[in-house]
């Protein structure tokens, strides 16, 4: 099979080196630069890169993506849309042919999204833009998503495609939120983009804005992944905080566990309201119920503190300070399994350990 890496960019010379290493296990790869006023360009070409240039005005990154994609040879079999600061593990070209289905339409991969100043991972999904070259275009002026004539068809899912994602922390968002606004305008009952747009409101503290959008996403008919909702309804809780609205927090949570049970962020955003309220109690089993869930889900709600120490370690303060010291103890100990950099944890373990010892 034809496999081909394309992308957009613009002004990322630092990234071009490690990019197309990763990218070479391809039988090409074209990229649309949008304008870099670097070397990026003639970094790109003259390591093999087919580059075209051409600014998009207005910009929108669907715009963009479609270009890109144009760029793609008809006969390509296989397109990976790939970012010049995302990388593959090696290895990936044979993985992706042999999870490939002729009939495939697009294939779903292990996406590190950012990683913990520490180095751990931190948002891992399953991304999904490795895609068939026909009958599919990109929609959406930021946030954009392939759309396919016809339907979906067949997906499949090829765990062993790893791509991570090493962001520069200078780059600038503030395009996002004018994006989502159009985007919202353009297609107001997109459940998706209703919610990221209240996200954004929420990112930018406009916490009146964001809870009438989050509440909006709420009531679309169109809004039905339960996972979404529960979002939703946790960023409603923060937004109540912010303010002052402790109780219509609380109420907020309690729905948002109702809405999801199977995620372990509900709970854990409960179980540190427990904290906060020094219910000890509570905060027992809120994380108990939150460990009691062993299966990370595959998409993008999930966030690295409830897969690694987060949990335990507030677990641990629960039995501190119910008397409980070595149940104390050992949930320290398991969450400097998940943390062992992290200086309080490593504090409480000791001062958790003296008062066993004392106890005894």
């Amino acid at each position: 099979m034809k496999v081909i890496v394309y992308a957009i960019c613009k002004n990322e010379e630092s990234f071009v080196e490690g990019w197309m290493a990763s990218m070479s296990e391809a039988d090409g790869i074209y990229v649309l630069d949008t304008g870099s006023t670097d070397g990026t360009v003639e970094k790109l070409r003259k390591l093999g890169a087919q580059v075209t240039v051409e600014e998009i005005t207005p910009w929108r990154f669907d715009t963009a993506r479609n270009r890109s994609l144009d760029l793609v040879p008809e006969e390509a079999d296989i397109c990976v849309c790939t970012d010049l600061d995302e990388v593959f593990r090696p290895g990936w070209r044979d993985q992706v042919e042999t999870a490939w289905q002729r009939d495939g339409r697009r294939l779903h991969y292990r996406y590190t999204w950012n990683f913990l100043p520490d180095g751990r991972e931190g948002v891992v999904y399953y991304a999904d833009k490795i895609h068939a070259r026909q009958g599919c275009r990109w929609v959406g002026a930021v946030h954009e998503v392939l759309r396919f004539d016809g339907g979906e068809g067949v997906t499949v899912y090829a765990p062993g495609v790893r791509l991570e994602h090493h962001a520069d922390p200078e780059k600038s968002r503030s395009q996002y939120l004018p994006l989502l606004e159009l985007a919202v305008a353009e297609e107001p009952e997109n459940d998706r983009n209703v919610h990221y747009l209240g996200r954004e409101y929420f990112f930018h503290r406009r916490w009146a804005e964001s809870e009438a959008m989050l509440k909006r996403h709420l009531t679309l008919p169109a809004a039905t992944w339960a996972d979404e909702r529960c979002a939703s309804m946790r960023l409603l809780a923060k937004v109540c905080l912010a303010q002052g609205r402790q109780r219509e927090a609380e109420g907020w949570l309690f729905r948002a566990v109702g809405e999801a049970p199977h995620l372990r962020e509900p709970w854990m955003d409960l179980a540190l309201l427990a904290y906060q309220q020094e219910d000890w109690q509570g905060v027992l089993w809120l994380t108990g119920r939150a460990l009691a869930i062993t299966q990370r889900p595959r998409t993008y709600m999930t966030e690295a503190v409830a897969w690694g120490e987060g949990p335990w370690d507030l677990a641990s303060l629960g039995y501190y300070h119910t008397g409980q010291y070595e149940k104390a103890v050992e949930a320290a100990e398991t969450a400097l399994t998940f943390a062992p950099e992290d200086a309080r944890i490593r504090e409480n373990l000791e001062r958790m350990k003296a008062k066993k010892d004392r106890s005894e």
